[in-house]
């Protein structure tokens, strides 16, 4: 699990003359935003999402997003991999590679090239769902738009505990098939499961309560001396 990571772009809280045009109070560099597209690898017809999200969000946020896009229940571990650095909760142990970091310490802005950037999300070890987020376009956001905020997708992200990606095709198959032997505990399972349909409206609301939270903290800057 790897992805692409460069140096080129300046952490806002480095202390570092910043870019022409780029974002430096801490006010302000809460309104910045970059576009993500969440893809759910090894999906055919792929499941995506495209969401915006401020930059100053961190990674354990990031999570957040990337549970409610998808549809996960957050029942399971999970993991980012950025240029071979491991971030996720803390815990006792790792698995014998370079050490995880918190994912709650570190803002999205700081592991953020120029251009574009490339990240793996791994939930569940299990059933071991692969995602690449690519985040682009990072820009000053609208403040009369509430961030982060659903933009589109295609397709229903599959049920919990299904066997990960063969388990899930083969649960759809089993479900089309009166014939298949697996198919009364596939119609169970699933129920009235459409994987063609994204249910868009709970990804906004909860995707609007991320934002009061952004809210409330901003309030907290602004009121500083």
């Amino acid at each position: 699990m790897s992805c692409c990571l460069g140096t080129g772009r300046p952490s806002i809280r480095s202390g570092r003359p910043h870019e022409p045009g780029r974002i430096s109070s801490a006010s302000e560099s809460l309104n910045e935003i970059a576009t993500l597209r969440i893809e759910l690898k090894d999906t055919n017809p792929l499941i995506w999402r495209q969401v915006e999200v401020p930059t100053s969000i961190t990674l354990k946020v990031l999570y957040d997003i990337i549970q409610i896009g998808i549809g996960w229940f957050d029942y399971h571990l999970w993991e980012f991999s950025i240029a071979e650095q491991r971030y996720g909760l803390a815990m006792d142990e790792d698995r014998g590679t370079e050490p995880r970091k918190q994912a709650a310490k570190v803002r999205l802005r700081d592991v953020l090239k120029s251009k574009r950037t490339i990240i793996d999300y791994v939930y569940d070890f299990g059933d071991y769902w692969e995602h690449r987020i690519t985040v682009t376009d990072v820009r000053a956001g609208n403040p009369e738009i509430a961030y982060p905020r659903y933009i589109g997708g295609e397709r229903a992200g599959p049920p919990e505990d299904c066997g990960g990606i063969p388990g899930f095709y083969d649960l759809l198959a089993a479900r089309n098939d009166p014939d298949d032997p697996d198919y009364a505990e596939a119609v169970e399972y699933l129920n009235d499961y459409d994987p063609d349909v994204i249910e868009e409206l709970p990804i906004k609301y909860a995707l609007g309560r991320i934002d009061s939270r952004r809210n409330a903290a901003k309030a907290g800057i602004t009121r500083r001396p």
